[in-house]
């Protein structure tokens, strides 16, 4: 679905400016019927009820791996434990812990809460993210390593680039598309990158279950009389997929 968005939101985009600019407000684009601008600045922001919880914090999730310290107590020290399928971990003295959900944070007041009295005075646990399997974003297109990434922190559109290793030779920076649900709707942004880069627009902050699609030679070859008249993108143009 990525790449056939791609190939729509590029051809059509030289009519779409025109259309946005003269009706102000949503436009369809082309012959595609289930797609329409977005008079925005930027994606929408995920909310509580797309991750059951806020979306800037991280929150655990099956297979991620965590470290576990209970200060005090180097028996109860894990450097390593990882989350099961159903998202529990299994930790001395006290046994099954429900952690999928939680942020660390609240792992650590869970697990507090169950030591406490029975086994320890007054317990002050740690839990800490080493790797994560369960809040990812997706980087495909021309960039030199295509890949699943963790996020963990916060996370640009050029931060996520770096780790992917950067661009190519053959990349085109004028074509970035970001893909993101939000409230079950299918959102699709365009993004300039050598705008971004020079200061133009911020950064998009990226977040878990993004879709970074980066556009490649094929494209620049097939618009090459497009971009000779069409400006650079001065801001993100956004997109929403209707659902078909």
């Amino acid at each position: 679905m990525f790449e056939r968005a791609r190939k729509i939101f590029i051809p059509a985009l030289a009519s779409l400016a025109c259309a946005a600019c003269a009706t102000g407000g949503p436009v369809e684009v082309g012959g595609a019927t289930n797609l329409s601008m977005v008079q925005a600045d930027s994606l929408p922001v995920p909310s509580a009820a797309d991750y059951a919880a806020s979306p800037r914090a991280f929150i655990i999730g099956p297979y991620d791996m965590l470290s576990i310290d209970v200060f005090g107590n180097e028996d109860l020290r894990l450097e390593e434990i990882q989350v099961d399928a159903g998202g529990r971990i299994t930790f001395p003295l006290i046994g099954t812990v429900e952690v999928a959900g939680k942020t660390p944070g609240e792992a650590a007041r869970t697990m507090e809460a169950m030591l406490k009295g029975r086994y320890l005075r007054n317990p002050q646990v740690t839990v800490n993210l080493k790797e994560t399997s369960s809040q990812v974003v997706a980087i495909s297109g021309e960039i030199k390593r295509p890949g699943v990434y963790p996020i963990v922190g916060d996370m640009t559109l050029l931060k996520a680039i770096a780790r992917a290793e950067g661009w190519t030779e053959f990349s085109k920076k004028r074509e970035v598309l970001v893909f993101r649900k939000v409230g079950g709707q299918q959102y699709a942004a365009l993004y300039d990158a050598k705008a971004i880069e020079r200061g133009q627009y911020a950064d998009p902050e990226l977040f878990p279950n993004d879709t970074v699609v980066v556009g490649d030679s094929q494209a620049r070859r097939n618009m090459k009389d497009l971009f000779t008249v069409v400006p650079p993108i001065v801001g993100p143009l956004i997109f929403l997929l209707g659902q078909n």
